[in-house]
């Protein structure tokens, strides 16, 4: 995984964390539940990234 691929997901994800925690605190579900989705989508990616990294190490 690139070094610019790890600070775009880490800051998708703290962006998720940010929505999420104002949702809460404003009571607004829908903001709550787009920072959750947006946490889970840069997991995701992170996820991914790791599987194309560890393949390509057993290639190597």
């Amino acid at each position: 995984m690139g070094a610019g691929d790890k600070i775009r997901n880490k800051a998708d994800e703290l962006a998720g964390k940010v929505k999420e925690g104002v949702g809460k605190a404003t009571d607004n579900e829908r903001l709550e539940a787009e920072g959750k989705a947006q946490q889970l989508g840069a997991d995701a990616k992170q996820v991914g990234e790791k599987a194309k990294d560890a393949l390509k190490d057993l290639t190597d």
